[in-house]
């Protein structure tokens, strides 16, 4: 037994984390539903300085508390309101989950904050190996992990193992209103020209019509159409398709199995290896990868997580393997998000939240159907398409981007958090804590959703 073992077994510890443990529990039970500002003045004060500080105004006058319970998060003025948009889809498990803060515990008291190319626990190789496991679970053929610190910068590492492996084609297909990250490098990928101002231009990008579900099969045409044009025109230029199967931040748009099988099908003949981003999309589905949710496995060249997963990373097909020296980061993740990644990664395997009758499919269901009465309620004022599992959007005042923009500030002084994503439509979208919530927290939020919809 190493001396590591022996001080996390020491009962001075183990009695340590009990008393947190049952610390937390006390004060959540102070936490029973929305709660007002205790001290609105300071808090406006505090908003104020950051956002002087931080050199632009905040989205929302939120300062966490660094407090919660579930879906209901404490700001710094003492008032609770449901986080239903969690960070941009990080909180899995809501606001201070005991056990979860427990795997960040065990992460805190290990030796090193922070695991890097240079030197990683064992942590890091018990998440390595539960990833692969998962990701080949439908018969994917990916071999290898890297961690990493970042979405983007995952989709940054497959990039360069792409092309590198494709040298020396140097273009890259992308879908139309994408959105995969904002280093120079991927930036210059994600189809928003405000991303971009001003950044050089790393590499050219050819943009392919996304799925509509409107239109099966004139979107294939359309689609097949493009990618023909492209690789006439620039014929073995093109060295990977980075890809969303599901949009998240163009407002949840959701791909197709035929749609895609054609798209990666015709990629193969042409050497393009396929990268799929799954850095919001990663645990929302009924299946773990949402391109395992599509059937996709033996197509994929790359899968990318993040946000769920705490720790992102980037796996790959061992014909990738990159040479020494193209992928390093002095720091991939801190201890205590590896430990949160394997906790996540695991609850959700086993804790029945996969499956068509698992608790994402369950929880999507129940809160489509409510935002349905809403609709036929307001038929004027919200509409879907209403996303998929654990990614929820509504479509408001037909998607006007500034409507649906106020709607998200009067949402939130009413007591719940959303965000907005995609333009022409623009969509207000939630991010679920599937682990952390119920029914009845759907239907405080849905009732919030139509009082708020009523006043405006």
């Amino acid at each position: 037994m190493t001396i590591a073992n022996e001080f996390y077994n020491d009962p001075k510890v183990k009695e340590a984390k009990k008393l947190i443990k049952q610390a937390l529990l006390n004060h959540q039970e102070k936490i029973t539903g929305l709660m007002p500002p205790k001290d609105e003045k300071s808090y406006q004060e505090l908003v104020k300085k950051l956002s002087q500080n931080r050199g632009g105004k905040l989205f929302y006058d939120y300062i966490g508390s660094g407090f919660g319970k579930g879906p209901f998060v404490e700001l710094a003025d003492g008032s609770t309101k449901f986080d239903f948009i969690t960070g941009i889809g990080v909180h899995y498990f809501g606001h201070s989950h005991p056990d979860l803060m427990e795997a960040l515990i065990d992460g805190a008291i290990s030796n090193t904050v922070m695991q890097g190319n240079l030197q990683q626990n064992t942590d890091s190789e018990k998440l390595i190996d539960l990833l692969l496991t998962e990701a080949n679970r439908y018969g994917a053929d990916l071999s290898h992990v890297v961690l990493t610190s970042s979405g983007v910068m995952a989709n940054e590492n497959a990039l360069k193992m792409a092309f590198q492996k494709r040298h020396p084609a140097d273009r890259v297909l992308a879908f139309n209103k994408c959105f995969h990250g904002r280093t120079i490098a991927v930036a210059g990928v994600t189809d928003k020209a405000k991303y971009r101002d001003g950044l050089p231009e790393a590499f050219c990008v050819d943009y392919l019509p996304f799925y509509d579900s409107n239109d099966h099969q004139g979107s294939i045409d359309r689609m097949m159409c493009a990618l023909a044009g492209y690789v006439s025109r620039h014929p073995g230029k093109h060295a990977a398709l980075l890809c969303e199967v599901i949009q998240g931040e163009a407002g949840s748009y959701l791909g197709n199995k035929e749609f895609f099988e054609i798209l990666f099908s015709e990629c193969k003949k042409h050497n393009i290896s396929i990268i799929v981003d799954e850095v919001q999309s990663f645990g929302r589905t009924e299946k773990l990868f949402a391109f395992q949710y599509f059937e996709l496995d033996k197509y994929v060249d790359f899968v990318n997580i993040g946000k769920n997963a705490q720790t992102c990373a980037t796996i790959y097909r061992g014909d990738h393997k990159p040479r020494p020296g193209l992928i390093s980061q002095t720091f991939t993740s801190s201890s205590t998000a590896i430990n949160a990644s394997y906790y996540v990664v695991n609850q959700l395997v086993n804790n029945g939240f996969l499956g068509k009758d698992g608790k994402i499919n369950k929880i999507h269901s129940y809160f489509s159907s409510k935002l349905e009465e809403l609709h036929k309620k307001h038929p004027d004022k919200i509409e879907g398409p209403w996303g998929i599992g654990a990614m929820v959007a509504m479509t408001l005042f037909k998607g006007d981007m500034e409507k649906s923009k106020q709607f998200t500030f009067k949402l939130f002084e009413n007591g719940v958090l959303s965000f907005i994503a995609g333009q022409l439509p623009t969509r207000v979208r939630f991010l679920v804590p599937a682990g952390a919530i119920n029914n009845d927290h759907i239907d405080e939020v849905v009732k919030i959703i139509d009082q708020t919809l009523a006043g405006m």
